[in-house]
């Protein structure tokens, strides 16, 4: 069984919240009536990393998913600290779905302008807060949010903005990937503002982007890693020594596309 409690990021179908999907899904199998199909379980997709990763590496006990729509992290746990389940031997996978870290507002102090326009903006408000401040789906939001201050400050573009930058969401994900702090980078990040933002960038403008782009992802990746942090913290803990060796098993695409 699994059961939908509500949608997050870009998803939203009728009738499934509350239900147990699984049976849904073999519901509709049936009535495709065209091949013989069961689910055997239902895996979070960074259970599944680390499980992948744990068959050619023993040491692996975490999960880590940076991705175009989402990040999540599960770690192994010791069961005397779950109290849920009962008996003290032995070791559970525990998906953490820390996505949705700072949703009670304690994430607040360090949460920028530009991340409360991005969450007032998205299809779940309030929801998910750690997410938006890392995953791939929100980082060309967040550039271009930036830009459009920049720009109503005459910092950038001689103060002039086009319609194509003030419209939400135009910034698309994989854009910071292309703003390689490089030659080839100044020339992409030119080509990006010119054709999709129908700017008229100076290098100065072109360098700012490069800069704005690095600061973003640079801002996830260091969250990530305090969080991570935190896992790798708490499983030292548990197995009460000073140091531990531990490997993460890591997926998703802005960790395997990302220049930097």
């Amino acid at each position: 069984q699994g059961f939908l409690v509500n949608w997050t990021k870009g998803f939203k179908a009728s009738g499934c919240e509350g239900k147990d999907v699984v049976m849904l899904l073999r519901e509709a199998i049936q009535r495709r009536n065209e091949f013989e199909l069961d689910v055997v379980a239902v895996v979070n997709d960074t259970v599944g990393t680390m499980m992948t990763c744990a068959y050619e590496d023993p040491k692996c006990e975490i999960g880590l998913i940076v991705g175009g729509t989402g990040s999540n992290c599960c770690y192994m746990e010791d069961l005397r600290n779950i109290e849920q389940v009962e008996g003290d031997e032995g070791r559970m996978c525990i998906n953490m779905e820390w996505g949705a870290f700072g949703d009670d507002g304690s994430l607040d102090d360090i949460r920028t302008e530009y991340d409360l326009e991005v969450d007032a903006g998205s299809l779940n408000p309030g929801q998910q807060i750690f997410e938006k401040m890392i995953s791939g789906l929100y980082l060309g939001e967040l550039v271009r949010l930036i830009l459009v201050k920049m720009t109503t400050q005459a910092l950038l573009f001689n103060g002039k903005a086009t319609p194509e930058l003030l419209t939400r969401g135009h910034f698309q994900t994989q854009n910071p990937r292309v703003c390689r702090r490089s030659k080839e980078g100044v020339l992409k990040a030119r080509e990006l503002l010119s054709d999709h933002f129908s700017l008229r960038p100076s290098e100065e403008d072109c360098a700012a982007l490069q800069q704005i782009c690095a600061i973003v992802s640079t801002r996830s990746a260091y969250l990530v890693a305090a969080a991570l942090g935190a896992v790798v913290s708490r499983l030292r803990l548990n197995k009460a020594v000073k140091k531990l060796q531990t490997t993460v098993g890591v997926d998703g695409t802005v960790y395997k596309t990302h220049p930097q």
